[in-house]
């Protein structure tokens, strides 16, 4: 597998990894105000998945502009 496949199929599992953690943040916002002391845990959890997420796609970018 090349580095370009293996960097794809990362960027497929992480896709689908922030968009389940974008709706356990939309069902937590649907349950307030309960569980609320769990929102910064939940937020942290998208923020990362996303920046994660974000992080990949730009050095598949880069890797195919190489």
């Amino acid at each position: 597998m090349s580095e370009l496949e293996v960097l794809k199929a990362e960027i497929k599992k992480l896709s689908a990894k922030a968009t389940q953690a974008k709706m356990n943040l939309h069902d937590l916002s649907e349950e307030l105000p309960l569980q609320w002391q769990t929102i910064p845990s939940v937020a942290q959890q998208a923020y990362d998945a996303f920046a994660e997420l974000e992080q990949k796609r730009a050095a598949l970018k880069s890797l195919e502009q190489a």
